[in-house]
């Protein structure tokens, strides 16, 4: 059994918002901004998913932490949120597959967080206001005044401008063979990708090669890649103009090229469109999708702060001279850039995660689809 803690705890917001709540995870000072996730179940997976790294993450779902975690479900080697919010902290750990608790896991990695706080409250803030910069204060930085709390979040970062994909990428290359029929090597520029896409694109035949966000198209090329994949990640798409520009090679090249999330917004620029910060981003497993092509509406998993921007409507030409590219998927929620598709070069992607893990398994066929697209470019 876990006891609730009795040390304080406040977050604050750069507006001067205030909620004081108690200690969870470790003590000390974290500084993010401050984003809303709505997922009524996979915690684990939202708290290892790189794309959160920078964002104190708050579950809109009252009652976390009563599955514990496991050494299965990590998205990757480790917690990236720069903190957490919870309202109710589960109590006991209930499930058989649990190796450590939640609250003990966030020790571990050091993830300064805060529970007992109306959860509500703060959610329909932020969906008035915009996501902001926050902190969160326990242990000896509780005690600090309320107006030198303020400075230090005033004084962090904002989220627009940033390029964090050094922080979540891996330092050389790592390949997962193909557990499918194989079809080649592929070139995964890791952004903070996930370890359910890796083991989609394996399970689709092919041999992943995960590569360092600083990877040059001289890398890429020297494994002789059937195609390229961008995954997923944090930061803002526009401080990655090496990224953009290692694409626009790769489009040169006639490579096929997939992209999902972060990878979505950067194919968007190399095309030569802009991307654009929403004022508080899709963050959960229940956004629903319409896919033009076959009219069907897909329910996602998806955590974004950035969208494209691109004509919702038609096929136009390609800014930077790609031929004629059309919007394949546009939310239903607020009309959003939800994926892109490249009609005179192998190239699409979409703005959410189709290995959707934990989450909905709509948009599983995307893998198929880009399977397909290789083998067909192949021929």
């Amino acid at each position: 059994m876990t006891l609730f803690s009795t040390d304080p705890a406040v977050l604050v917001l750069e507006d001067g918002t205030r909620h004081t709540g108690r200690a969870y995870g470790a003590r000390g000072t974290t500084l993010g901004e401050v984003v809303f996730s709505t997922g009524m179940t996979g915690y684990q997976e939202t708290l290892t998913d790189p794309s959160y790294a920078g964002q104190i993450v708050l579950q809109t779902a009252p009652h976390i932490g009563n599955t514990g975690m496991n050494s299965q479900d990590p998205e990757s080697r480790r917690i990236w949120v720069s903190g957490y919010i919870v309202r109710d902290p589960s109590r006991v750990v209930s499930n058989w597959r649990a190796d450590e608790s939640l609250d003990d896991a966030l020790v571990r990695d050091g993830i300064v967080g805060i529970s007992g706080i109306d959860t509500r409250a703060v959610t329909r803030h932020i969906r008035s206001a915009g996501s902001m910069r926050g902190g969160v204060f326990s242990g000896d930085a509780a005690a600090l005044g309320a107006d030198e709390q303020l400075r230090m979040v005033r004084e962090a970062p904002p989220m627009a401008g940033q390029n964090l994909s050094a922080q979540v990428s891996v330092s050389s290359v790592e390949v997962t063979p193909a557990t499918g029929e194989r079809i080649g090597n592929l070139a995964v520029l890791d952004l903070g990708v996930k370890r359910a896409t890796i083991d989609n694109l394996a399970a689709r035949g092919f041999d992943v090669h995960v590569m360092p966000q600083d990877a040059t198209i001289d890398d890429i090329r020297a494994i002789e890649p059937v195609a390229v994949f961008y995954s997923n990640g944090p930061g803002d798409p526009a401080a990655s103009d090496q990224h953009v520009e290692l694409l626009r090679a790769v489009l040169d090249d006639r490579t096929p090229f997939f992209g999902i999330c972060f990878g979505n917004q950067l194919l968007g620029r190399a095309l030569g469109f802009g991307t654009y910060k929403l004022p508080f981003g899709h963050r959960g497993i229940n956004q629903p999708v319409l896919d033009r092509a076959t009219g069907r509406v897909e329910i996602t998993a998806q955590n974004h702060g950035f969208a494209v921007d691109a004509p919702l409507e038609g096929t136009v030409d390609s800014p930077h001279g790609y031929g004629r590219v059309e919007v394949s998927h546009i939310g239903l929620n607020d009309n959003v850039v939800e994926g892109i598709r490249a009609l005179d070069i192998p190239a699409f992607s979409v703005q959410y995660h189709p290995e959707a893990a934990a989450g909905p398994h709509d948009s599983n066929y995307l893998f198929d689809r880009f399977r397909d697209m290789v083998k067909e470019n192949r021929a």
